[in-house]
């Protein structure tokens, strides 16, 4: 088979593309391990100067710096560590007023030479307010007005051209990522916490527990395990789960009445019968503290069709009950 020559071009031009993007990340990934080899004390002390803050991090930077810095900030706040981007041109025109005496300011800058930081620089110096750098230049006047200086390697740009930020711009995002997670584990920032700032989509959703969607209190359908299953009918029918919980003399969850417990011993003297005599023993139950996602995987996986319902329980007494549907509603996959 003869191959059309537009067919050959395509193929080089495919093939050059590839090749081209391929070395991007090559030479990005060897500056990441540079900048990994040359973490040092510096590191920890801005750290250090960050967690005695009573503030918050400001962080600054211009053009794609400041894209960057942007994401910094959103990062350091969702871990854990209140921060906030203030622009370096706005700050010249009224937005230094956003800066505090008990804040940390983090500027970026590869030249470190940036016209743009210099009204930032002298507020720090003269309200005494720690200065950290993340720059590519040590001796530029942003790595020396700084407390903390954190020079990033001398790597090549990844442009064929040598001068469109890139590697420059995804080691300061990486550093500024290690900074994040740093504080984050020194302060041993939670799943929980982490909810708080992560209500919303997807991540919210697996982070949500089974506390937060239980029902409780009145809402919970629960009877002595001594009652006659009239009652016990009454419960499931007036809850509206479909089960209901028995609870012994010591208040210890002892059974669970469900529609298959009445079809299994269903005859003309049903209603007559204590619960405890329709009762299934030892019934699946699952902490509040566990994940809504661990619930629902739990109701999936019981039987041929699953359960739509798990009793929340603590040292084996009753605190709420959980349906299929609540973690549905709530997005929990």
């Amino acid at each position: 088979m003869i191959q059309h020559p537009d067919a050959k071009s395509q193929i080089s031009d495919e093939n050059q593309d590839l090749e081209s993007a391929r070395r991007v990340l090559q030479i990005e990934a060897d500056a990441l391990l540079s900048l990994k080899s040359s973490l040092n004390g510096d590191f920890v002390q801005a750290l250090d100067i960050i967690s005695a803050s009573k503030g918050r991090v400001v962080v600054s930077g211009m053009g794609k710096s400041g894209h960057i810095g942007k994401k910094i900030a959103a990062t350091l706040a969702s871990t854990g560590t209140p921060s906030h981007f203030v622009h370096p041109g706005e700050a010249s025109h009224g937005d230094l007023g956003m800066i505090t005496q008990d804040d940390v300011v983090l500027c970026l800058s590869n030249s470190g030479g940036t016209k743009e930081l210099s009204d930032i620089i002298a507020y720090t110096k003269r309200f005494h307010i720690p200065l950290i750098a993340i720059v590519g230049k040590a001796d530029s006047t942003l790595a020396r007005q700084s407390d903390i200086a954190l020079i990033l390697p001398d790597e090549p740009e990844a442009c064929a051209i040598g001068l469109a930020p890139t590697t420059s711009t995804t080691l300061t995002l990486a550093l500024g990522d290690a900074l994040a997670v740093a504080l984050l584990e020194r302060k041993g920032f939670s799943a929980d916490q982490f909810h708080v700032f992560h209500p919303g989509g997807k991540l919210g959703s697996s982070l949500i527990r089974v506390s937060d969607l239980m029902h409780t209190g009145e809402a919970l359908p629960l009877i002595s395990e001594d009652a006659l299953m009239e009652q016990a009918l009454l419960e499931m029918t007036t809850k509206g789960f479909g089960t209901v919980g028995l609870i012994s003399a010591d208040g210890n969850l002892s059974g669970i009445i469900t529609d298959g417990d009445l079809r299994r011993h269903m005859g003309h003297d049903l209603l007559t019968k204590q619960a405890k005599d329709v009762m299934t023993r030892k019934p699946q139950t699952i902490s509040p503290r566990s994940l809504a996602a661990e619930a629902l995987a739990q109701m999936n996986s019981t039987g041929i069709n699953g359960i739509t319902c798990l009793l929340v329980a603590e040292n084996n007494k009753p605190v709420g009950i959980l349906s299929v549907h609540d973690c549905l509603r709530a997005g929990v996959m």
